[in-house]
């Protein structure tokens, strides 16, 4: 099958990227990153949570982030909502789009959220209800698709299933997420062939992690498969709190380097992405966790 020519990339890195990092990183600091960012390209940026700070400390500037961020026209600006009180700041934020999330895995819903998976997609309805009255784009997040560090494995109909739930709640989005990296190229393809039965191919994202460093496999054979939108995160930031040993987001530089391999069209400055990626890692105090990024800085110190 041939690949898709053009494909949209979510940059997640002020977001999920940065959401465990253990020292508190000022407002100005993640305004900087997201706004080199817009200016590298990126059409949808994850830029805030609006999640009670109790649980996630580095959140709690979100509103300030999203109130003085530069925006430009044709850009959305993402916002994760557990709530109706997390909506309901994002929504007096002025974000574009809202992330609902939900698991694949019984096991890790329950070890997560307290709840079983029906019930936390239940819990999303009036979020979801909201988002549609006030014109906002909906997205869902699906962790544990290829895996899970409490169950193992994950079948393929489990995915599915919650896709149809999120389907039913009205997302305009859904993403397909490899929470701990395990998934490994030919399972990838097979989890994304059942859940395009459900969903519109076009309207699927595969959010990979690089724990196993198979996050780009996996990414060319969701690709080979029809898949045209991926999450990756500027400099590799992020992992999973909740998943022992899991590493980050799969690095945009990287996944730029490999979309420009291949001559597909992501509208992105890989150039920009790499000092966007180098200025956070600079004041995070540690080396990038891209490969390319970190070569491509390394040329031109050279």
């Amino acid at each position: 099958m041939s690949l898709p020519s053009k494909v949209k990339i979510v940059e997640v890195g002020p977001r999920d990227g940065l959401q465990n990092e253990k020292e508190t990183i000022p407002a100005e600091v993640k305004i900087e990153l997201v706004d080199r960012l817009t200016d590298a390209g990126f059409i949808n940026i994850e830029a805030a949570s609006f999640v009670s700070p109790k649980w996630v400390p580095q959140m709690a500037t979100s509103a300030e982030v999203m109130d003085k961020i530069r925006r430009k026209p044709g850009v959305v600006y993402s916002a994760l909502t557990p709530n109706m009180k997390g909506f309901e700041a994002a929504l007096a934020a002025g974000a574009d789009e809202v992330v609902i999330f939900g698991a694949a895995s019984e096991a890790f819903s329950q070890r997560n959220i307290n709840c079983s998976i029906a019930e936390s997609i239940e819990r999303f309805r009036d979020v979801a209800q909201a988002a549609k009255q006030h014109n906002i784009r909906l997205r869902g997040s699906i962790s544990c698709s290829f895996g899970c560090p409490y169950q193992g494995e994950v079948p393929a109909d489990s995915v599915a299933d919650v896709v149809r739930r999120l389907k039913e709640l009205g997302c305009d989005e859904i993403d397909i997420a490899d929470t701990i990296g395990v998934g490994t190229p030919k399972q990838v393809q097979a989890v994304m062939e059942r859940v395009a039965k459900e969903f519109p191919i076009e309207r699927l994202s595969g959010h990979f992690h690089d724990t196993y460093g198979q996050a780009t496999a996996n990414i060319y054979a969701s690709m080979e498969v029809g898949i045209s939108i991926f999450h990756s995160s500027v400099a590799g930031l992020g992992g999973c709190p909740y998943a022992k040993g899991a590493t980050g987001n799969v690095s945009t530089e990287d996944v730029l380097f490999l979309m420009n391999g291949l001559g597909v069209d992501t509208g992105i400055d890989l150039d920009k992405v790499v000092d966007a990626g180098q200025f956070i890692s600079q004041h995070l105090g540690r080396k990038a966790a891209s490969r390319t990024g970190n070569a491509i800085a390394a040329k031109r110190a050279g």
